[in-house]
């Protein structure tokens, strides 16, 4: 069995409240991976920009500079 099922049997076997107590953490946790996530990106791209490495420009643009060889 691997631990995976292990933790799921685990869980299950749980009393229900203590279930949705754990869920709403893994839930928090979830929530808090994904805003550092976001932070992290904003970052990467305002270190780009810093650099001079963004364009701006429409939808049209970004075609156009794709068909250039």
């Amino acid at each position: 069995m691997n631990s995976f099922q292990q933790i799921v049997e685990s869980v299950e076997s749980l009393p229900l409240e203590d279930q949705e107590i754990l869920l709403e953490f893994l839930q928090k946790k979830i929530q808090e991976k994904r805003n550092d996530q976001v932070k992290q990106e904003i970052s990467e791209v305002r270190e780009e920009f810093a650099k001079g490495n963004v364009k701006w420009g429409s939808v049209d643009d970004f075609l156009g500079e794709l068909e250039q060889p």
